[in-house]
């Protein structure tokens, strides 16, 4: 193949300025793979400093008049984009598929979770209500307002292209913001299909912009002083250096970290409804999820027979390219990520943990990026498959004697993203819940996202600031309270008094 030849089979994903399209000046890109194959089939601009500093400039000029622009046009448009969403959620979901891998019903579920975030902001006009307090003195009315920021920004990782920028631009623009989205490099493409179905809503030009691009527009974001706010999702020290980073600039910054979660089995769990939901948590997008279960506590005598379950399930997975409609798991982000994750594997047995299932024996040829479901047992505190963050096909079992080792356990993490619990003790749930030092809990329920009327956010070393994300802890984000008080004229009541106000 010559490079003319490569150039036009080859995609060039770009910037989002001002309602269109914008190929960069900046000389430098990188890869986009298909990881089902190995294959480059994209390149994608990554902005210089002036870029970055244009789209900001960008924003900034749209800003005045969309923050005046009325509650009900921001709703209508709202509206209108969830519309375009819901009906492109097919094309969405395989355009997922060709640059993360997932399987085609894994990214119909990621684009139907943005979906419900898109659908909350549609009710800004319920959402923005302040207070008001007549008479809070003789004569004076006292009452609350939510306005929006100005410049925000959000910077989203690979693992759910279209869902969590759909968890941050819906709140910050229907409150009227304007929004700079930077998504990861790794699978960009979706962020131009949401900048187009913004566009079609109605939604001003210049009111979401998209910068591709690497560290260095990241840096730039956090540091540029008309980005009032940064929403962030990603690792734990990548999350810790945005927030320290964005607030040491003056920002308000929102950053989710990593997660080891949890999943206790207490002794009277139905067996097979527990299995069932461990292989699914753990294996689910090839556990490249921030709420995937990697550690499965089994309390007492229950775990032989636990991960005898798992082990037998395992082997009745597909793993296979996110094209095939009968593929269950698809393959993971990279060449790099899939080789780290088999490493934790081989380096189990020499901690003292027991390989049950090796994901290496996955079938699948060619040069995709797979590792099959992998499957650890008597892994402790203090190995390495336990201690990290593995974000991958990988589900380790420890075995604790009592529910109170087991909470201890979970306790003492450094994580805290999110735990399930199984059992059939309703007491045992509400202890545990009440118990537990993690922000997302689950019983029964292997992987507790909240729904888009709660928000989402972990607690410890999962998240940095002081909100969790979207819903209405989103709002309150995207906004800030001022109160007035006012007091009409009187001249019959009116006089010089130097005293401090009082209401009474």
């Amino acid at each position: 193949m010559t490079q003319t030849q490569e150039h036009v089979q080859i995609a060039r994903v770009t910037h989002w300025l001002s309602g269109a399209p914008v190929a960069s000046t900046s000389g430098r890109s990188a890869p986009v793979y298909n990881p089902a194959t190995g294959e480059v089939q994209a390149h994608v601009d990554l902005a210089s400093l002036q870029e970055v500093d244009h789209a900001v400039e960008i924003a900034k000029a749209a800003f005045p008049a969309w923050r005046a622009t009325a509650l009900s046009r921001r709703a209508e448009i709202m509206f209108k984009f969830r519309d375009l969403v819901d009906r492109h959620r097919d094309d969405i979901a395989r355009m997922l598929t060709k640059e993360h891998g997932k399987v085609h019903s894994d990214a119909l579920g990621e684009v139907a979770r943005g979906l419900e975030n898109v659908e909350f902001a549609c009710g800004v006009p319920h959402l923005l209500k302040g207070g008001f307090s007549e008479g809070a003195s003789r004569g004076v009315d006292v009452y609350s307002i939510r306005q929006p920021l100005g410049v925000v920004a959000g910077i989203t990782p690979f693992n759910f292209p279209a869902m969590v920028p759909l968890w941050m631009l819906a709140n910050a623009l229907a409150c009227g913001n304007t929004f700079i989205l930077k998504p990861s490099e790794k699978d960009p493409s979706v962020s131009l299909l949401l900048a187009e179905l913004l566009k079609q809503a109605g939604l001003p030009d210049g009111v979401f912009g998209v910068v591709q691009g690497d560290k260095l527009a990241v840096d730039r974001l956090l540091e540029h002083p008309d980005v009032q706010a940064v929403s962030f999702v990603g690792s734990t020290p990548i999350a810790k250096y945005v927030y320290e980073t964005g607030t040491k600039h003056g920002k308000r910054v929102q950053a989710l970290g990593g997660a080891k979660n949890h999943m206790v089995v207490l002794p009277d769990a139905d067996l097979g409804m527990a299995a069932d939901a461990a292989v699914s948590a753990a294996y689910g997008s090839a556990g490249e999820r921030c709420m995937a279960i990697s550690a499965v506590v089994a309390v007492g005598g229950i775990a032989d027979d636990l991960v005898a379950a798992i082990a037998e399930r395992i082997p009745k997975l597909k793993v296979g390219p996110g094209s095939d409609p009968d593929a269950e798991m698809g393959p993971l982000i990279s060449g790099e990520h899939r080789d780290r994750v088999a490493g934790y594997v081989t380096h189990a047995p020499q901690e003292g943990a027991t390989v049950v299932v090796d994901g290496a024996r996955h079938g699948v040829e060619g040069d995709g990026f797979f590792y099959g479901p992998a499957l650890l047992d008597h892994v402790k505190p203090g190995m390495r498959c336990y201690e990290d963050e593995i974000f991958g096909p990988v589900l380790g079992v420890v075995r604790v004697e009592t529910y109170e080792e087991a909470v201890n356990l979970v306790n003492a993490n450094p994580f805290g993203n999110g735990v399930a619990i199984f059992t059939r003790d309703g007491g045992a749930a509400r202890q545990f819940q009440y118990d537990v030092q993690v922000g997302m809990v689950g019983v029964n329920v292997p992987i507790p996202v909240p729904v888009a009327y709660y928000s989402f956010g972990g607690w410890k070393a999962s998240l940095f600031g002081d909100t969790h994300m979207y819903g209405p802890e989103g709002i309150n984000f995207y906004t800030r309270a001022k109160v007035v008080t006012s007091r009409w004229p009187d001249p019959s009541t009116s006089k010089v008094d130097l005293g401090f106000p009082r209401t009474r």
